[in-house]
């Protein structure tokens, strides 16, 4: 999978996406400053959500359209988005500055309107937001767009998921990334279900990420050890700053340490073998082997006295011992020197 000539895969290195969101604040110059300190921070990708109020809800106090609980307790639906959303008329300039800065910029598109805008921009991918992945029509009116599909699966069951990778691959999605995600905010690190990530690369054929909401980034970093290739992780200038997302949000540097952590971790992973490494020929000879520790005569027998099994490993290895007692040396042998067949009869 390519993104901007960013390949994306498991022989890759974790592609990083740092997610803005809300974390603008209201205001274009910090959308701009933070678009620039991320792409320095280590981000291979920023994004963004295109929508606004009026595509999201209605301006309704009905009780169903209050939140109950968790971090936007007793915010109106319609309220929080008016707060949290990127204008359209802001998305220009940031994708200008993300060209600017050699950085991807793309976004979540929450309706029609937002996907014919962003095609206007020309993103180079999309992202499906959780909430979003149960709605087959967007889902197909992007995969029509033929652009790479990175989708959240947060709060979804087997089947939704299905449906969704069924939509996408019939309309016209051919790269297409599932980030396993737990939609709690923030989410309790043992909710995280890490070991989904390996299943649902088997389940649905696909590249397989993270979309994380837990604190820290210990998750993202176990979840490349578990085949993640994508770990998209909220961001924020300050989260003293406060806003809508910032209490779960990264800072830039640990936005940066994420980044090289997961580098770290993915180097390491490697391949599954049990040969031996090329930095493992200078320990080698530090084994255990069979060496003479009595000076013997030419057919001299060997006894239990006369060898062990020490440091260095220049001779034979310790499980011929036993078979070597009793047999006679063919020379001349002075201690120190490491058994080898041709110094036995």
């Amino acid at each position: 999978m390519l993104i901007n000539n960013r390949a994306i895969g498991k022989k890759e290195k974790p592609y990083i996406i740092a997610e803005l969101s809300a974390n603008h604040n209201g205001s274009l110059q910090r959308a701009l400053e933070s678009i620039e300190i991320m792409a320095q921070s280590g981000a291979d990708a920023i994004k963004i959500q295109s929508y606004t109020a009026d595509t999201m809800t209605i301006d309704c106090d009905k009780q169903d359209f209050l939140i109950h609980g968790g971090l936007w307790d007793g915010y109106k639906l319609y309220d929080l988005y008016d707060w949290a959303h990127t204008p359209f008329e802001w998305h220009e300039t940031l994708f200008q500055k993300a060209k600017e800065v050699g950085v991807t910029l793309f976004s979540t598109p929450f309706d029609e309107t937002a996907v014919d805008l962003l095609e206007e921009l020309d993103t180079p991918a999309y992202k499906i937001a959780s909430f979003e992945m149960t709605d087959l029509p967007l889902i197909k009116r992007v995969a029509q767009t033929g652009k790479p599909m990175i989708i959240s699966t947060g709060m979804a069951n087997q089947q939704e998921i299905e449906e969704t990778v069924k939509t996408a691959r019939e309309n016209g999605c051919s790269e297409l990334v599932l980030l396993h995600c737990i939609s709690g905010y923030p989410s309790p690190v043992e909710q995280a279900n890490l070991a989904t990530i390996p299943k649902m690369e088997q389940d649905f054929d696909c590249l397989v990420g993270l979309s994380d909401h837990t604190l820290g980034t210990s998750v993202p970093v176990a979840a490349v050890a578990l085949g993640a290739c994508v770990i998209e992780k909220h961001v924020t200038l300050s989260r003293e700053d406060k806003g809508p997302d910032s209490a779960f949000s990264l800072e830039p540097s640990e936005l940066k340490q994420l980044s090289l952590d997961t580098q770290v971790v993915w180097q390491a992973i490697g391949t599954a073998s049990y040969e031996q490494k090329p930095v493992e020929e200078a320990s080698i000879k530090f084994r255990r082997s069979l060496y003479f520790v009595e000076d013997l005569k030419a057919g001299d027998k060997i006894t239990a006295s006369s060898i062990r099994r020490i440091r260095p490993g220049y001779g034979l290895t310790p499980k011929h011992y036993q078979e070597l007692i009793g047999k006679e040396v063919n020379q001349d042998i002075s201690i120190g020197t490491a058994v080898s067949w041709e110094l036995i009869k």
